[in-house]
C-alpha cells in the first residue's frame, strides 16, 4: 500500500451532522502532493419492505482553489431562501400531525410519468426569478 493510500484513509478531520434519515459528512482528506481538500457526503437511509434498509451516498469534493467561490454562492443561496421564505420549515413532513409512511420515498420513484400529473406542479415564470 502506498503512502497515499494510507493518507487517504487518515481521517485528517470530520464532522457529521444528523438530520432525520440524512447524514452529511464533512472530511478532510490529502491530495497525492499532501494539500487538504473537503469532501461532503450525503448519506440517505432506506427501508426495504423486509424491514432490512440499505444507505444511498453523494459525494462532493471541494479544493481549496474553490473554497472562496464555494462560500460566497453558498452564502448568497442560502441567504436568498431565508429571505425569500423564512427559517421555518414549509413541508408537509414537518407539520405536527404528519403520519409517515415508510415507503413514501420509494412510492414516489416508482412513479411513471403516467403517474404524475402535471396539476401538482406550479408554473414557474423565469423572468420572475
Amino acid at each position: 500500500m502506498g503512502n497515499y493510500d494510507t493518507m487517504d484513509k487518515e481521517e485528517i478531520f470530520s464532522k457529521v451532522l444528523r438530520a432525520g434519515r440524512r447524514t452529511y459528512f464533512f472530511d478532510v482528506r490529502a491530495t497525492k502532493a499532501g494539500d487538504y481538500y473537503l469532501t461532503i457526503t450525503e448519506s440517505k437511509k432506506f427501508t426495504n419492505d423486509d424491514g432490512s434498509f440499505h444507505y444511498k451516498k453523494h459525494k462532493i469534493y471541494l479544493y481549496k482553489e474553490d473554497f472562496s467561490e464555494f462560500k460566497e454562492i453558498l452564502a448568497e443561496m442560502t441567504d436568498y431562501i431565508i429571505d425569500e421564505k423564512g427559517e421555518e420549515v414549509i413541508s408537509e413532513r414537518h407539520q405536527k400531525d404528519f403520519k409517515r409512511e415508510d415507503n413514501d420515498f420509494e412510492a414516489q420513484e416508482a412513479k411513471t410519468p403516467e403517474d404524475t400529473s402535471t396539476d401538482s406542479f406550479t408554473d414557474i415564470n423565469f423572468e420572475d426569478i
